[in-house]
């Protein structure tokens, strides 16, 4: 398979039963993308070519290591290698597929490195100021309302922990949010006990 330009059109042109054949990129299962990014890239090829700027120009070396890049993609959604005609130097580069057994090594390095060690005195220790805080805000703002009324403190109640519950939810998978979010669970539950104890 090559890549070509013809009259500001990205082709490929192959060899099939009847000789030589040139597709458009859009006929072939490459992807809207790379075969958008395959036309624009033939047209300011296309303006290089008709202008007067040298072939070594830097327009001229963009467009041909564009060009390059746009194979290699060709020849890894292909699997297959991809010969490349420089609309700008009339040079032909052959482009080889990636190979799979480097990607397979690569995956297998990734997945055998190590997990990070849990902090747990950091985040233990994160928690339980984070649970004292929390205690001793919701008891006295609980007692500070209960002189005026009881229903008037367990509606703070509910509106305090039903607005803290959004963001503990989303903060219990978080690396270093999590402990954040232990602490203020501990904190109100720790909060409500001692204000039950203090209704006995």
């Amino acid at each position: 398979m090559e890549l070509r330009v013809r009259d500001g059109r990205a082709v490929l042109a192959g060899e099939d039963d009847s000789g030589e054949r040139e597709v458009d990129p859009h006929s072939l299962p490459l992807g809207a993308d790379l075969a958008e990014a395959l036309h624009e890239w033939a047209k300011v090829a296309d303006a290089v070519v008709r202008s007067e700027t040298p072939a070594d120009g830097v327009a001229g070396a963009l467009v041909a290591r564009r060009g390059k890049q746009l194979a290699g993609r060709i020849a890894s959604v292909m699997n297959s290698p991809v010969s490349y005609t420089d609309p700008v130097s009339g040079e032909l580069v052959s482009v080889d597929a990636p190979e799979a057994a480097s990607v397979a090594v690569q995956t297998v390095v990734e997945d055998e490195q190590e997990p990070e060690p849990t902090p747990w005195g950091t985040g233990l220790t994160v928690s339980v100021i984070t649970a004292a805080i929390v205690t001793v805000t919701v008891v006295s703002l609980s007692l500070g309302l209960g002189e005026t009324s009881r229903w008037l403190a367990l509606v703070a109640n509910v509106l305090v922990v039903g607005g803290l519950a959004p963001s503990v939810w989303l903060g219990r998978s978080v690396p270093v949010w999590r402990w954040v979010a232990y602490g203020v669970v501990t904190g109100v539950l720790v909060a409500w006990l001692a204000l039950i104890l203090t209704l006995l």
